[in-house]
């Protein structure tokens, strides 16, 4: 969430895997045990990409989230 708020992005499972000091392996599985049990969101289908992160949606869509004149997110 931290990376999504800051960057506008949701982060790519090698990013996670970075972050927790983990394998790539083991960080790819962190995100999909999350979405699977934990977050309210989830990951584009067949893959491990983040796609929503409750209130935040990765994909530009018609829902655009503006912040001090800078638009850098969308909701979901």
């Amino acid at each position: 969430m931290k990376s999504l708020v800051e960057t506008g992005k949701a982060p790519f499972f090698t990013e996670v895997a970075e972050a927790l000091g983990v394998s790539i392996e083991n960080g790819r599985k962190a995100v999909q045990a999350l979405f699977s049990e934990i977050l309210p969101g989830w990951v584009f289908p067949k893959t491990d990409l983040i796609v929503s992160l409750a209130p935040f949606n990765n994909l530009p869509n018609q829902y655009p989230i503006t912040v001090d004149g800078e638009q850098k997110w969308f909701g979901q």
